[in-house]
């Protein structure tokens, strides 16, 4: 069994409007939620054993607060440039490479294509994946290579304000 975290970024500050979207840091309310979100899985004693995240600066930030309340160190947060404005087909590729050692990962990334790659997975729609949700689904596979093919469960669905 293979399970997938598919989380967006914890809220981003718009007090520079000049600043680049990429270089977007976290505002307070994300600076809150993503450790507070984190803290909710170690809670439910679920275990991630692979952290992936897009190189802007919000969404890579989310990740470094999750992992280092599951105990990783910022080097074990890998990232893929292709997450930033990525479309669903691309967390496929990204999901299909991920070494199969790893049982369960979390992947971190920005709207509209992450809401658009978790309402491909499972017949459990989302209008628009809220900042810092998660979305997790399981596949009964032991390759992460059969992903795409295989049938994905609905596992859960949370984020700040639930």
């Amino acid at each position: 069994m293979k399970s997938v975290l598919i989380i967006r970024h914890a809220k981003s500050s718009w007090d520079n409007v000049l600043q680049k979207d990429f270089d977007r840091p976290l505002n307070d309310r994300g600076q809150k939620d993503a450790p507070s979100m984190a803290k909710r899985l170690l809670d439910k004693k679920i275990t991630i054993d692979g952290f992936i995240s897009s190189p802007a600066l919000r969404a890579y930030t989310t990740a470094i607060y999750f992992a280092t309340i599951y105990g990783k160190k910022k080097k074990e947060v890998v990232t893929f440039p292709q997450l930033y404005e990525a479309a669903a087909p691309v967390f496929y590729n990204i999901v299909s490479q991920t070494t199969d050692a790893l049982n369960t990962i979390a992947i971190f990334s920005h709207n509209p294509g992450i809401t658009d790659f978790v309402n491909s997975l499972t017949n459990t729609r989302i209008d628009d994946m809220p900042t810092c949700g998660i979305f997790a689904v399981q596949a009964d596979i032991e390759h992460w290579k059969d992903f795409d093919s295989a049938n994905k469960t609905f596992w859960f669905f949370d984020y700040p304000k639930a």
